[in-house]
Order: structure tokens, then C-alpha cells, then sequence
């Protein structure tokens, strides 16, 4: 298979919009966005960026949460296609990066089968910007040296090398895994992790209502019950969540809390 030229204007722009503060998106991804005539939107696109689309655009939600999608995945790459058939600008917005568990990837494979040109506008993915807002980087000198990311969506019990990633020197993000909280525990624990590693758990980061909760492998389960925390949550585990507090510069606008579980 190969891709349509690369040579003609993309009909469709793939586009991550980053983790939800709209002064986060690309010169790029504000400029395909103006110009759209159809936005496509997922659930964690936030209202902020919502609120710069265009208005003559026809902006229609596409979005997934869990166990409820508002349009199966085969569905809305033909419906990209058959817009793009009709001569419409397409934006196809995704929150983070299109290719960090975006399924961004898909929809570009099934865009250049059926002919469409097609473009990718990377975006800040959240576990970068939402480290960034709560004061977590994700490798620091002495403390990690390496960074995982992890999807923590399955209908079962995640299949992963706990092993590999019990080993210290390193920082895990769980993206979408509040519900997998208890399995991660248990198994980060059974493979050597010590349970007093610390933990982030940083929900709408970069947003108005951000709140990070500072708690540990062995109570991250129990705090998250304890403090109600709802999807978006990014999970953060190891020695750089102890820089949050020095390292804290930005204060959201509602819940400006940094809890210490």
C-alpha cells in the first residue's frame, strides 16, 4: 500500500490538541482548525479549545469513554472518508498526541487505503504537559533515567512486563488506568517495587479544575477513592513525584489543591 502523494493538500489533518489548555496547541494546529469546515472531537478534547473553534465549522463529537463510544472506530473512518470524498477540510481533534494511544495511527492507515491525503499535527502528550503543570518531570538526574508510558485500558487484568518495570531509576505513567489501580499495586509490588514509591495522580492536568494528589504505591488506590477522582487521571509512579512540591509553579483556578494523601 502506498500513501496518496505527499505532494497535495492534506483533506483531512489529524491533530493533537495536547492535554487541555488551549495555549498549548500548535501555530500549525490553530491554523488547520480555522480553516475547518468539519471538526471531529474526542471526549478529552477540553471546553477551552472547544470555545476557539470556528463558527461556521459543523463540529461534531466523536468521543469514547469508558465502555460508551459515541461512534465505533470502523464507523468514524468511514465517515472521515466520505466527508473527505465530499471535498470538506477535515480536522479530526484528539486530546495529547494523536499517536501516544490516540489510535491515531488507525485512522491514517484507513485514510491512505481509501486514497485520502492526510496530514499529522503532533500534540504535547499529557503525560509531558500534565507532568509539567503539577511540578513531575519525568526524568531528572540521579532520580530516573528513563520514562515508561503505559495504557492501563483492558477489559482484563493488564499483560505487561511488571518485572522490567518494578526496577527502580525509572518513572511510570499509567494513562487511563484509575480503574486498574488495586492490579497495578499488586503487581508493581509483588515484582519488588517498595510500597512507599511514591505517586502522582494527577486529574484534568493542565486545566482549571487540576488536582494532584500526592500518595504512595501502597495507599494510590485507597486515596483515589478518598478524594472521588474521576477520568482524565494520569498516574505517576517513582522518586521524581518528590519534586512536585519544590518544583510547583503553576496554580489552577478552582481546585488549587496539591493534597498529600
Amino acid at each position: 500500500m502506498r500513501p496518496p502523494s505527499i505532494s497535495a493538500p492534506a483533506q483531512v489533518s489529524l491533530i493533537g490538541a495536547g492535554p487541555g489548555d488551549p495555549e498549548l496547541l500548535t501555530l500549525k494546529a490553530m491554523d488547520r482548525i480555522q480553516q475547518a469546515d468539519v471538526i471531529l472531537y474526542d471526549n478529552l478534547v477540553s471546553e477551552a479549545i472547544r470555545a476557539r473553534f470556528p463558527d461556521g465549522a459543523s463540529a461534531i463529537y466523536v468521543g469514547k469513554k469508558r465502555h460508551n463510544h459515541a461512534l465505533p472506530q470502523a464507523q468514524l473512518n468511514q465517515r472521515m472518508v466520505a466527508l473527505a470524498r465530499q471535498g470538506h477540510r477535515i480536522v479530526r481533534l484528539k486530546g495529547g498526541d494523536p499517536f501516544v494511544f490516540g489510535r491515531g495511527s488507525e485512522e491514517l492507515l484507513a485514510l491512505h487505503r481509501a486514497g485520502v491525503v492526510a496530514e499529522v499535527i503532533p500534540g504535547i502528550t499529557a503525560a509531558s504537559g500534565c507532568g509539567s503543570y503539577a511540578g513531575i518531570p519525568l526524568t531528572h538526574r540521579g532520580l530516573s533515567q528513563s520514562c515508561t508510558l503505559i495504557t492501563g485500558q483492558a477489559d482484563a487484568k493488564l499483560q505487561l512486563d511488571w518485572a522490567a518495570l518494578a526496577k527502580g531509576n525509572q518513572t511510570l505513567v499509567f494513562y487511563m488506568g484509575l480503574n486498574q489501580l488495586p492490579h497495578i499495586r499488586h503487581q508493581l509490588s509483588l515484582n519488588g517495587m517498595s510500597d512507599a514509591t511514591p505517586v502522582a495522580l494527577v486529574e484534568n492536568g493542565c486545566r482549571p479544575e487540576q488536582r494532584v494528589i500526592i500518595t504512595s504505591l501502597t495507599q494510590m488506590a485507597t486515596d483515589a477513592l478518598r478524594h472521588n477522582l474521576r477520568s482524565p487521571t494520569l498516574i505517576y509512579i517513582g522518586e521524581v513525584v518528590r519534586l512536585a512540591d519544590s518544583l510547583r509553579w503553576w496554580q489552577p483556578t478552582f481546585h488549587s489543591q496539591q493534597a498529600i494523601a
